[in-house]
């Protein structure tokens, strides 16, 4: 019975670290994850990676115009009396970042991790809007160099 008992321990150790190794393999094999960026309305929030990212290298400048007609942009509804609050990672954050509504720049650039833009801004015709919906992008550098892209669609919600 001793020997079973050995036999049977050692199996399920055994299975165990075969188990953590395969896990760690896995995880090894996973890209890593790019910096987020985190538009809040209210009690509503998204958030996304980035659209265009090299790991924190300088994106090419021929990419940039494929990567501001990002099609899976994540949509949140703004109502034009709220506040528009968006957020990015201390790392973005550590480079400059501006946000650009329909590709032009809404803001000058910030080194701070956090933003309020006024919900009207969105949809009136003195800052380009057009309709009832909006995108805007939140690049990460500055006028000569960009290292990412994240864009998100504003929805009006009146």
């Amino acid at each position: 019975m001793t020997s079973q008992r050995f036999a049977a321990r050692h199996r399920r150790a055994l299975a165990a670290v075969g188990a953590v190794g395969a896990g760690l393999l896995v995880l090894s094999a996973c890209d890593k994850p790019t910096p987020l960026a985190t538009v809040t309305v209210d009690r509503s929030t998204v958030n996304s990676e980035a659209s265009c990212y090299n790991d924190g290298k300088s994106l090419k400048t021929s990419s940039l115009q494929g990567c501001l007609k990002d099609k899976d942009a994540k949509t949140i509804k703004v109502d034009p009396d709220a506040t528009v609050r968006f957020g990015v990672d201390p790392e973005v954050a550590d480079k400059g970042w501006t946000i650009l509504m329909n590709g032009q720049p809404l803001t000058d650039s910030s080194k701070k991790t956090y933003r309020t833009v006024p919900g009207n801004v969105f949809f009136n015709q003195q800052y380009g809007a057009t309709g009832s919906a909006t995108t805007v992008t939140i690049l990460e550098g500055g006028n000569s160099k960009a290292y990412g892209l994240w864009s998100f669609k504003l929805k009006k919600d009146s």
